[in-house]
């Protein structure tokens, strides 16, 4: 099993998924018919921002999606050290093509944080580790399961490379968060992709939200976890926590 480095931030919740809505809706949603639950799980597209299936923003629309990255950081509870963080949205049609541009900048071998919050009562989530694998490898394999990390809202994946002290962390929310310095290579990557900065966005998981799974992604999950070798005996405990 792989232990953190100090001053690495690997399966860590991002800074800005604090309020979720999943297990038991409130606010926005309290009041609302199924008819109209059903039609705003329905509705993907904000602008020119479009959703994949995995999460949807607050009734009354307290975030609109839209697309951009900002500067944030990360505190690593071991030595209280600040970690820079990039936190970005992209819109679905180059979001994945976007994750996969950005692992490359870790390296030709990383190791692997697979997340799933299937069987937590309220969004609490186990991280499933998997050390040193070729990168080439990994990409044909989250090649074959792109629907799944596009698409289901249990499942996020991080890649870090612990020597350089940087990962990559595609979350539940398709949210995208680049930490460790330096910043410079994945600031480049976004900017390619027409992800530009912005200072003053504020991203779905940061309001009211809520998530969306199936039985068929949970299978698939298992699927994408024997594809990397994990078994059960590699599931953390210890980083079991609510979001």
């Amino acid at each position: 099993m792989m232990g953190n480095a100090s001053g690495f931030p690997a399966s860590k919740s991002n800074p800005a998924c604090e309020s979720n809505s999943r297990s038991t809706p409130t606010s926005s949603f309290a009041q609302l018919s199924s008819e109209e639950l059903e039609a705003h799980m329905g509705v993907y597209r904000y602008g020119a921002f479009d959703l994949t299936e995995a999460v949807r923003p607050s009734y009354d629309l307290q975030v609109v999606p839209k697309q951009g990255f900002r500067h944030d950081s990360y505190i690593d509870p071991k030595t209280n050290q600040q970690v820079p963080v990039l936190m970005a949205a992209a819109s679905r049609e180059r979001l994945f093509d976007l994750f996969i541009d950005l692992i490359d900048c870790l390296g030709e071998e990383v190791d692997v944080v697979l997340e799933t919050s299937h069987h937590g009562a309220s969004g609490e989530h186990n991280d499933l580790y998997r050390e040193h694998i070729d990168m080439p490898v990994l990409k044909s394999i989250l090649y074959d399961h792109e629907d799944l990390l596009l698409n289901d809202g249990c499942t996020g994946i991080a890649v870090l490379n612990p020597h350089r002290q940087q990962e990559i962390q595609f979350d539940e929310h398709k949210m995208l968060l680049c930490y460790g310095a330096p910043l410079d290579q994945f600031e480049k990557v976004l900017i390619a992709h027409d992800v530009y900065p912005d200072e003053s966005i504020r991203f779905i998981s940061e309001a009211e939200h809520v998530h969306s799974s199936t039985d068929s992604m949970i299978r698939e999950f298992d699927r994408l976890q024997t594809a990397l070798g994990i078994d059960e005996g590699m599931i953390d405990d210890e980083n079991l926590e609510s979001r």
